[in-house]
């Protein structure tokens, strides 16, 4: 656990502060972002089992947040959903319950929550936008960890009406950034393949891409994340959720990504598409209409440069980064 003081006015929580969203919010916290009445409280689950009911509650007692930025999840890629769906249903669902319920029976004024473009209907036009979360069932492929994700703008919502308070979500499209999970089995598919280039880079062999390359995604770098997230956290006052992503014109295939991660590594050798492996969603473009015009001049990283840093972090970093 870290925690970074100011005059305490606002004491801001922060669950899963150790993963990729959570240490960026603590980069650009420390980077001059925060501010002065504001306590940062950065915990992970060597703090608390926020499965557990009990310690997430002994959690905020503790710490007594005013501010709630919910990151904790279990969380992976594509091939760890097909295989576990009922354990990411009930883990997050618990974590999710307690966490939101701790913060009502505390007193907190706020909390934002993090959910994932994947709770979307599969079946549905594009670009999508929040007022199509509940539409339809999501893609069968990660149904467990997309229901929970989902339950937490009902839970939104009763807390809301019920009691009044000011619980809100943030919808992600795809992120990455330095603290990603570069674990090619069980990670994201930008992380794995950059921890895929810089292997085939120190043997020589050929890059194997999952799938056939076409599908397509829009990325947010984490530091551009988590700075909305501080906007979000002292400006925006809607329950209702907030879609943060990149333009629907800044959307690239996963062999564009790919490409871009070659030329970030300056990977020679041969790109492969196993077309046996399952490609996911073609397409979840979503629009950033809403956030637009709250924020119309917000500036993202470029797409390239973002990978240029991340890959940099990667190899800087290999011996200790999750994968």
């Amino acid at each position: 656990m870290t925690e970074v003081a100011g005059p305490v006015a606002k004491r801001i929580l922060v669950t899963g502060g150790t993963g990729l969203v959570g240490k960026a919010i603590e980069k650009v916290v420390a980077d001059g972002e925060g501010r002065p009445d504001e306590t940062w409280i950065f915990v992970s689950s060597r703090d608390a089992d926020l499965m557990s009911a009990a310690e997430t509650k002994a959690l905020f007692e503790q710490h007594k947040p005013t501010h709630v930025i919910h990151l904790a999840a279990m969380v992976g890629g594509l091939f760890k959903n097909i295989r576990y769906n009922l354990d990411f249903w009930r883990r997050n669902i618990h974590i999710n319950d307690n966490v939101l319920h701790s913060a009502y029976e505390t007193g907190v004024q706020k909390v934002v929550s993090c959910l994932s473009t994947c709770i979307f209907p599969d079946k549905t036009t594009y670009p999508i936008d929040e007022s199509m979360i509940h539409n339809g069932p999501p893609h069968n492929s990660n149904f467990g960890y997309s229901y929970a994700k989902r339950m937490i703008d009902v839970q939104n919502r009763g807390y809301f009406e019920q009691h009044g308070c000011r619980f809100t979500a943030v919808i992600p499209t795809n992120v990455f950034g330095p603290y990603d999970n570069f674990n090619i089995e069980d990670g994201h598919v930008l992380p794995g393949l950059i921890h895929k280039v810089y292997l085939a880079k120190q043997t020589g062999s050929a890059l194997t891409i999952w799938g056939t390359g076409k599908p397509r995604r829009q990325f947010i770098y984490s530091l551009d994340l988590a700075r909305l997230f501080l906007w979000v956290l002292r400006e925006y006052d809607e329950v209702e959720p907030i879609i943060l992503s990149v333009g629907e014109e800044d959307e690239v295939s996963i062999k564009e990504a790919a490409e871009a991660i070659v030329e970030a590594m300056d990977f020679k050798g041969e790109l492969l598409f196993d077309t046996t492996k399952a490609d996911g969603q073609f397409k979840k473009t979503a629009s950033n209409a809403k956030l637009r015009r709250y924020l119309p001049s917000f500036q993202f990283t470029p797409f390239r440069q973002a990978v240029k840093e991340t890959c940099a972090w990667f190899s800087a970093n290999y011996a200790n980064a999750r994968k």
